[in-house]
């Protein structure tokens, strides 16, 4: 698949396609339509791989096959419009099936992480108090090996994002991550394992960041948030504050650009969620709940000028009203 993104327009014309040859089985005329479709553009074989792609994490769709026939026969008929049409085929739950997004992002990276002390899965939040009255919260797709000794506390961070608020110890405490290696000094900060790199954001005390390979070391003050690797320390910056919102199950927006709002909601949610580019310019205010995405998009539908349109139970976007 191409490395560019892949057409918003054209995406949605996949999946509307892909929801309506399952609602049209054994209908030659729709099939040849398709077919053209599909023969027009490279990009419209590249969405459609990646519609096929998802589809393939969560699993057939044949138990709703029959219910999408009857929808789109209902159409054919005229009794029913597009819009209705699309509201009919999200009444199947999309519960218990696979999270497109802890695929797409490379769920499990290690087989460490299958084993780790703790996980959680996609959209959940866990809090948790360790031995040493550390408290601790686990992010949506985290996995995360803790292991205490006479010497040492180490935090093993294979996966996904923790916000940790350190416990009086002698003992000191280690966060290590593939990018390096963190030693907080009585303190309140959060740890994102993003693959090769690392997001260290402290809101109270001190942490020193140590690059795995290089052993090059940055010391962060509170407020402070810096995104580094195993080679190099990079620009430390003003922490943002939803890198602890999280924890309380909210994404506090202020002022904060849809597409980032929506990048967010991604990590708690199952299957994919789109954003027409034309709604780039605006920007959204307020506290949105993070464990409930389909209720925070509806805040988001009543407060801005947007529409959001299910396709699919798992495919989902956020189209100008």
């Amino acid at each position: 698949m191409s490395s560019a993104p892949l057409d918003h327009a054209v995406l949605q014309a996949a999946a509307t396609w892909f929801a309506r040859l399952h609602g049209a089985q054994n209908d030659p005329a729709a099939t040849a339509q398709w077919q053209a479709w599909l023969n027009e553009d490279a990009r419209h074989r590249l969405a459609w791989s990646y519609v096929e792609n998802i589809n393939q994490r969560f699993g057939s769709l044949d138990s709703q096959a029959e219910h999408a026939r009857q929808v789109f026969d209902t159409v054919r008929r005229g009794q029913q419009s597009r819009r209705a049409v699309l509201g009919s085929l999200c009444v199947a739950s999309a519960a218990g099936l696979l999270g497109w997004g802890g695929w797409q992002r490379g769920w499990v990276n290690s087989p460490r992480a299958w084993f780790a002390t703790y996980r959680t899965g996609l959209g959940e939040v866990r809090p948790l108090t360790l031995a040493d009255g550390s408290q601790l919260w686990l992010n949506g797709q985290t996995a995360l090996d803790v292991h205490f000794d006479d010497d040492v506390r180490q935090l093993r961070l294979y996966r996904g994002e923790i916000l940790i608020e350190t416990g009086k110890d002698p003992r000191p405490l280690l966060v290590a991550t593939r990018a390096g290696r963190m030693q907080p000094l009585g303190t309140r900060f959060s740890v994102k394992d993003q693959g090769l790199q690392t997001t260290l954001s402290v809101f109270d005390g001190a942490v020193q960041a140590t690059c795995a390979d290089s052993g090059r070391q940055t010391t962060l003050g509170a407020g402070q948030m810096m995104v580094f690797d195993a080679q190099y320390g990079g620009t430390v910056t003003d922490a943002q504050a939803l890198r602890q919102d999280w924890s309380r199950g909210v994404l506090v927006a202020e002022d904060m650009p849809l597409g980032q709002v929506i990048d967010t909601l991604r990590d708690y949610r199952y299957g994919h969620l789109g954003m027409d580019p034309a709604l780039g310019s605006l920007r959204a205010v307020g506290t949105y709940p993070l464990l409930d995405t389909d209720r925070a998009l509806a805040m988001l539908e009543r407060a801005l000028p947007v529409r959001v349109v299910r396709i699919l139970p798992w495919w989902v976007s956020i189209e100008p009203r």
